[in-house]
């Protein structure tokens, strides 16, 4: 009866911004944000995910699992995986470890991404002998008609 109480899901909506609202602040939250309005500063932060949806406008760093911006963002946004969708523009810093973009999307800023870096494809490994060269003196040309 006065037990703790269960976590929500995390892909469950816990947060809705609506679009005739507007914030300012640090919202932190255990499941899903789903955002209509606007935020006009401050930090979201959740170990679930953010929707910036096509209406919202955001200035406000984002931490979270999962970010899907289909409306505007202005700031840092700290996730796992960013969907810039079509229709989506963000200016800022985006860390992540695994960014779609849609066409129709728009990125002004820096993307950095984590995660352990691939092999360089570009590396020209060395060769294992030297490749002979020959001069103008040590090459013979048969002489024309032979």
């Amino acid at each position: 009866m006065f037990g703790r109480e269960k976590r929500p899901e995390p892909d469950q909506i816990d947060v809705i911004l609506g679009p005739r609202a507007s914030f300012h602040g640090h919202l932190r939250c255990d499941g899903s944000i789903r955002l209509d309005g606007v935020v006009e500063g401050g930090h979201i932060e959740t170990p679930a995910n953010v929707i910036v949806t096509a209406a919202a406008k955001v200035i406000a760093d984002i931490t979270a699992r999962n970010v899907s911006v289909s409306g505007a963002v202005k700031g840092t946004i700290t996730a796992e995986r960013v969907e810039l969708l079509s229709g989506g523009r963000i200016w800022g810093t985006v860390n992540t470890a695994s960014f779609l973009l849609d066409e129709g999307g728009f990125l002004r800023g820096e993307l950095v991404m984590r995660g352990e870096a691939p092999e360089e494809p570009f590396v020209i490994p060395p060769p294992e002998a030297p490749i002979p060269v020959q001069t103008a003196e040590e090459a013979t040309i048969p002489p024309a008609g032979e």
